[in-house]
């Protein structure tokens, strides 16, 4: 049996096994999506090392086990399971999703300004139907590789925001993905929807965390669509136990004069990719991405960004940086499309890559594609390993070698983590990104 037929078997055993937890929520449009979704499993391409899209990844490891999808949260593990909170318990609207389920006993969302939705996905489904539809419909044909359509086939519950026209939410919104895989090894399927109508405001904060000893597979996809003058601060960290695989996408719509901020981190998993894919539906709209990585033993990290300028008077500006160690394996391939009627165009892109190993590995593409005529875009890329300048200046200055390691690499990583607005969110990462170093220097 060739490897096509045996993934094509690995994603019908999913459905099958599956497909009656399907149904929790039932709905006839919901129903249908579904339906419509496994059936596309059985036919759309499947992802391989001759598709560009996919020609980095390495599936072996996640097609060697069997997931099952949980119906519900069932029994929520206590707070004590989660690891430090970034905010105060009354500083922030607090969520929490357990092997993608809602967990309302340990979330915390406190009074919100008139017509503010900050909840749950499957209580939507159950309450008002009809808005779910047709924040679903935004997105459709966004994205339709297969992993998309497992998403789509069991859509059960996620994160929904909601900020009506001219509001503000008063608090930064911490949202944490727990998964909890201790029997079995777990499918997490969160499919969230984040809609921001015409000059709101809003700041997400977004956490995946895990616990547990068997594996398990997040697939989660995110919807992001903002109205005209719209802002949205969106910080993502990802540090997942190693037992983790995690794949997640963003797709983001952004109309007239909008802002989108988005700042990824990710460190842990063992094998980790995001997608981001951006649209601008309006004029004057700025996207600005910034991303941290870092990769070690066994670790898989892939970053894909896909920015498409369609439309003039744009801007978008994409900077990630990764530290690689060990053998670790990091990919980046980023592209922006400017448009022939993208005229104004304002686009940069760089990736940015500190090699401390001699096992670890890179792979890195930057891509401009350029049909405009009246642009301003950059691209870069760099791949290097510790400065021995700048090691022998802090050397002579009475550093020991590991501090001089650990403040080089804490320097490289900080002019990513500056971008974070919140102090606290700042703190909270900078913290694990020096006690990782830590460890890792004292190894070279």
């Amino acid at each position: 049996m060739n490897t096509q037929q045996l993934q094509r078997d690995w994603f019908n055993d999913i459905v099958q096994q599956n497909a009656a937890l399907a149904s929790a929520v039932d709905l006839p449009w919901l129903t249908q999506t579904r339906e419509q979704a496994m059936h596309a499993i059985s036919r759309i391409a499947l992802p391989e090392r001759k598709q560009e899209t996919w020609r980095y990844s390495d599936f072996g490891k996640l097609y060697q086990h069997a997931y099952h999808y949980q119906h519900s949260a069932h029994e929520t593990p206590a707070g004590s399971t989660v690891e430090d909170w970034i905010y105060d318990d009354s500083a922030s609207h607090r969520l929490v999703f357990v092997n993608g389920h809602f967990a309302p006993d340990i979330s915390d969302i406190h009074a919100l300004p008139d017509q503010v939705i900050i909840g749950s996905l499957r209580t939507l489904l159950s309450s008002e139907p009809e808005k779910v539809s047709a924040w679903l419909a935004l997105f459709d044909g966004d994205t339709t590789d297969v992993f998309n359509e497992l998403n789509r086939a069991f859509i059960n519950d996620g994160l929904v925001i909601h900020v009506p026209e001219n509001a503000v939410v008063d608090k930064p919104i911490e949202v944490v993905y727990l998964n909890v895989a201790d029997q079995q090894n777990l499918l997490c399927q969160p499919r969230s929807l984040v809609i921001l109508e015409a000059n709101s405001h809003a700041r997400l904060v977004e956490r995946y965390i895990g616990r547990g000893t068997s594996s398990y597979f997040l697939n989660g996809v995110t919807g992001i669509s903002l109205a005209a003058n719209a802002r949205l601060q969106h910080d993502r960290l990802q540090h997942e136990i190693r037992t983790a695989h995690h794949l997640s996408r963003i797709m983001l719509r952004q109309a007239a004069a909008s802002e989108y901020r988005g700042i990824n981190i990710a460190t842990g998993a063992a094998w980790s990719r995001t997608d981001i894919n951006s649209c601008f539906d309006g004029p004057h709209a700025l996207c600005e991405l910034d991303g941290l990585y870092t990769v070690g033993e066994q670790q898989y990290n892939d970053f894909h960004i896909d920015i498409r300028h369609n439309l003039p008077h744009c801007r978008s500006r994409e900077n990630f940086k990764g530290i690689v160690y060990g053998n670790g394996r990091a990919v980046f391939d980023g592209r922006i499309l400017v448009e022939k009627d993208a005229q104004k165009t304002d686009a940069q892109l760089t990736n940015r890559n500190l090699l401390l190993s001699q096992n670890g590995e890179v792979d890195t593409k930057p891509q401009l594609e350029i049909h405009a005529d009246d642009v301003k875009c950059s691209h870069g890329t760099t791949v290097g390993k510790l400065d021995p300048a700048q090691l022998f200046y802090l050397r002579s200055r009475g550093i020991d070698a590991r501090q001089a390691r650990k403040m080089i690499c804490l320097g490289f990583a900080e002019q990513v983590l500056a971008q974070f607005e919140d102090d606290a969110v700042h703190d909270f990462v900078h913290e694990r990104i020096a006690r990782l170093m830590d460890q890792q220097v004292a190894l070279l």
